[in-house]
């Protein structure tokens, strides 16, 4: 069975084929990053315009490399939440048209969901037989900019989840610790590199462990190096009158010798201890038989080195399964593989569904979940 996913659902423009839930055939991405870098983050009216222009390409070039046609394609799977909402509308509209001009099931995907089946995606690798899929029952821990989640995956549409950011998720942490130290957008790869050349234990940064709970919290450890940066900060310039309705991000101004490499170092340790500890002290206590990460932050190096080690220390062998890089950010393939286990359970809609802008994992679209 080949579905063609589609994502829309922040400010990447994704179109991808995949074949039986596990096989990508093609996965095209229009990135918007130059374009909101200047503001230092997403701006959701741009990202919608940029998904208007770019969609069409973007679905051609998914069909071309997958090397098939329209009549090859049994399924259109389609973003429907969580994301913005001028974002996802352009998405759902444009495979609305798809399935009905080509008489096709529309299927609705969560995006938190389609980031847990980025783990049961094989890019094809001449002479190498695929891997298996992970075994159930899974735990995962999703980290993204809009969301920082610890889920059990007891089956496939079933998940239980167990704790979640009480403020702002890791990917959010990083953009917004990565703009204090001067380091621009996005925030991720930017205090990854510059982590590279620091020491993280020059500067005590906290770990917000929450006695001992499931949940995670960001904002305290936010707060820590905000005090930590500002003896290094020049006063910001004061803001011409003509910036328009979209003002440029103006970076701060550091002195001289800022310890940028050390604060980095220390900032993204105590994001990612926190993380891959609760990850494995619940695994061990879930009877988890894979641990999975996902999201945008899974391609953080250091996040992978950190779980792939506590856990080798909490649980011995379990098994720790990561996404491909090229999977692990907003992607078509991952909405095209959820598709195939949802279209499996009976979930499609019609021609009156709407997008949900905040649709939680534990929900189906159709509230059934």
């Amino acid at each position: 069975m080949n579905i063609l996913g589609i994502e829309t659902s922040c400010d990447e423009t994704a179109a991808a084929v995949v074949a039986d839930g596990r096989r990508v055939r093609s996965n095209v991405v229009a990135t918007q990053i130059a374009l909101h870098r200047a503001h230092g983050g997403v701006v959701p009216e741009l990202a919608a315009r940029g998904h208007v222009t770019a969609i069409i390409p973007v679905i051609e070039a998914a069909m071309g490399e997958a090397g098939i046609g329209r009549t090859s394609i049994d399924a259109v799977a389609v973003t429907v939440g969580p994301g913005l909402a001028g974002a996802l509308l352009v998405g759902m509209n444009v495979a609305k048209a798809l399935a009905y001009a080509w008489r096709l099931p529309l299927v609705p995907v969560n995006h938190l969901e389609a980031h847990l089946y980025a783990n049961w995606l094989v890019e094809p690798e001449p002479g190498l037989a695929p891997t298996p899929p992970p075994e159930l029952p899974a735990i995962c821990l999703l980290v993204s900019g809009g969301h920082t989640e610890l889920i059990v995956i007891e089956d496939h549409g079933r998940y239980r989840t167990l704790g979640r950011t009480l403020d702002d998720a890791a990917g959010e942490a990083f953009d917004k610790g990565a703009r204090l130290l001067g380091l621009g957008y996005p925030g991720g790869p930017a205090i990854q590199d510059a982590a590279a050349g620091g020491e993280p234990e020059r500067f005590t940064l906290p770990r917000a462990w929450l006695g001992g709970s499931d949940d995670f919290s960001f904002s305290g450890l936010k707060t820590a190096l905000l005090r930590l940066v500002a003896p290094y900060r020049l006063p910001d310039p004061p803001r011409r009158g003509d910036d328009g309705p979209f003002p440029a991000h103006r970076p701060p101004v550091l002195l001289p010798g800022t310890p940028v490499a050390d604060l980095a170092a220390g900032f993204q340790a105590a994001i990612v201890d926190v993380l891959a500890t609760k990850l494995a002290r619940a695994a061990v206590r879930e009877g988890a038989k894979t641990v999975l990460l996902a999201g945008g932050v899974a391609a953080n190096r250091a996040l992978r080195e950190r779980v792939g080690a506590v856990v080798a220390r909490e649980a011995g062998d379990l098994p720790v399964r990561v996404p491909p890089l090229s999977l692990c950010t907003d992607n078509a393939a991952m909405i095209a593989g959820a598709a195939f286990y949802a279209l499996r359970r009976g979930e499609q809609v019609g021609w009156e569904a709407e997008v949900s802008p905040r649709l939680p994992l534990t929900e189906s679209v159709d509230g059934r979940r």
